[in-house]
């Protein structure tokens, strides 16, 4: 059963009970205040969890609805998040020839940046003002893209990829509103102990001690008293009057060169960079009441993988991991999934070879002991540059003897780097499809075409074409590593539930941080074998939603930690 929720007016809501075996025609429909529909919910869920009684919540935007009645303590199994879905549909070449697909931009196309600069608090139950940017769509607009998607999928070329996929990337939706509501238990006063360590005690203004005495250590080898080393241009004059060959200041670079003054900048630029994500500002913005609530965006990026707005939860330095602490008689759960898109390549590809190479052990190691390569740094590289597109330098050497080794896996990125420089679209293993390529190339390919094309045009085509190549190369990968990863996620989260059946969200085990192919659970003590033991079997779990038969294994850590830097 679907219920469709929908906004009547600015006070109430209109929830529709609709049984698609039955050719969508309602059973029935109810219009209720706002306020109520945290009780419907909750009647609604009361069934076993995963039975069939259950229903799925229809609405346009699980960031709208859900973060509200989370907090009323209504929690949702299962949604359809149409704009999330909409995205999918209109762009899969497996949905191309549907009407949806083809339809003239309309409102739920509107794209919704993935970035903003300070934390979003939901503290009412329902924002009774109508949205500015339209988010809640009218009554007929949900029920009628709810219809159209529904044929899209059922007429598309392969229903049940699809169907897994939006499954899944609804639940994903879920979980980042669960994430942000439940928070990633967090020590303001080990942050601050942290940073002190490493930058001095925080200053009242300017800079800490710790990088004052860098920047007068770097003026004074430089020769440059005026020095200011957050200023790229100003930096880079220096080290050239200095007589050091640099042509940037990006870290990669410096390292390269052998200079007294070499590592106090690169430690500058590192504690700096620190200071700028992490510091004392990014505590008193993000951190409140010993937790990190950060705003994820699931499908933020078009690979399927999440975004944030603002507060860097994407990108949480191991400097101040230590402050990431369970809460007392709790655990972290800390997983983390072993070389995931290599391990998808594999499974994407076929690949009875690197499969074989990756069964019961590392797949670096596999690959070495499979005469590919000859050292485990060497098949990582080898691997890297397959799914990237490097074809210099050490990659490039590799890669003859990878494509030997295992050609199916070398194929797949080929064909799609091939198809990229074509113009064409690449689809993920569920059937999320890369976007084509901007105007621009277009352009540029049909000025390298025409019968007065220069040698300078037909160069700037070809480059053009390699580099949108190297992205669909890499798209088919981590488009289908994040589906891997929601299948993950979503069956993790229902036997987390089941751990605790009827027990309050927050006061059982559930998750609380998301990276691309890492997660960390926050559980009751007594249960964190448990647990270990279901983010294990979910991983099993979603390898075969996948791949099925294939036996490509997707190997997780999953450490018990009381911190997350004891994980690593």
């Amino acid at each position: 059963m679907h219920i469709l929720l929908e906004r009547v007016g600015r006070g109430d809501v209109r929830a529709t009970w609709l049984d698609l075996s039955r050719e969508g025609v309602p059973e029935r429909m109810e219009t209720l205040a706002l306020g109520g529909l945290p009780a419907l919910v909750e009647a609604e869920e009361a069934g076993a969890p995963g039975s069939a009684d259950r229903p799925r919540w229809v609405w346009d935007d699980t960031r709208a609805w859900y973060p509200a009645l989370l907090s009323a303590g209504a929690r949702v199994e299962r949604c359809v998040d149409l704009r999330l879905c909409h995205v999918i549909l209109r762009g899969s070449t497996l949905t191309a020839a549907t009407p949806l697909a083809r339809a003239d931009p309309g409102p739920w196309d509107a794209v919704v940046e993935p970035e903003a600069e300070a934390p979003a608090v939901h503290t009412a139950l329902f924002d009774l003002d109508e949205p500015a940017d339209a988010a809640v769509a009218s009554p007929a607009s949900v029920r009628d893209e709810f219809v159209a998607q529904e044929q899209a999928i059922a007429s598309s070329a392969d229903p049940r990829r699809l169907r897994l996929l939006l499954a899944a990337e609804s639940a994903g939706a879920l979980i980042g509103v669960e994430l942000q509501y439940a928070g990633l238990p967090y020590s303001a006063e080990r942050h601050d102990a942290l940073l002190t360590g490493l930058l001095g005690p925080r200053p009242a203004y300017g800079r800490p001690a710790v990088l004052e005495g860098l920047v007068r250590e770097l003026r004074e080898q430089l020769e440059a008293p005026d020095l200011n080393p957050d200023s790229p241009p100003d930096l880079l004059k220096a080290l050239q009057r200095a007589g050091i060959l640099a042509t940037s200041t990006r870290s990669w670079e410096l390292r390269r060169i052998e200079h007294p003054v070499i590592d106090p900048l690169l430690r500058y630029k590192k504690l700096s960079r620190l200071l700028t994500a992490n510091g004392w500002t990014w505590l008193d913005a993000w951190v409140h009441d010993g937790r990190f609530r950060p705003d994820y965006v699931p499908g933020g990026v078009v690979t399927g993988r999440w975004a944030t707005r603002g507060g860097g939860a994407l990108q949480l330095p191991r400097q101040v991991r230590g402050a990431v602490v369970a809460d007392p008689g709790w655990k972290l759960v800390v997983a983390d999934a072993a070389q995931l898109e290599p391990r998808v390549l594999t499974g994407l590809s076929g690949d009875e070879a690197m499969a074989a190479a990756g069964r019961g052990k590392d797949l670096y190691e596999g690959i070495v002991a499979s005469g590919a390569v000859d050292a485990r740094a060497q098949a990582k590289v080898a691997m890297l540059g397959a799914m990237y597109g490097a074809t210099t330098g050490e990659s490039g050497r590799l890669m003859p003897r990878l494509t030997r080794a295992f050609p199916r896996a070398v194929r797949l990125v080929e064909d799609a780097a091939r198809a990229g420089e074509r113009g064409e679209k690449v689809t993920s293993r569920l059937g999320r499809s890369s976007p084509l390529p901007g105007g621009r190339w277009g352009e540029v390919q049909s000025a390298a075409s025409a019968a007065d094309a220069t040698e300078a045009d037909e160069r700037r085509a070809r480059s053009l074409g390699r580099d949108w190549g190297r992205f669909t190369r890499n798209f088919v990968v981590q488009a289908s590593a994040a589906e891997w990863a929601l299948c993950w996620m979503a069956e993790l989260r229902n036997r987390l539930t089941a751990l605790a059946p009827g027990a309050a969200f927050t006061a059982s085990p559930h998750l609380v941080y998301f990276l691309h192919d890492e997660v960390i659970v926050h559980t009751p003590e007594e249960l964190a074998d448990e647990v270990a033991a279901a983010v294990r079997a979910s991983a099993e779990q979603a390898g075969r939603l996948l791949f099925g038969a294939f036996p490509v294994e997707f190997p997780v850590t999953a450490a018990i930690v009381d911190s997350y830097a004891e994980a690593k």
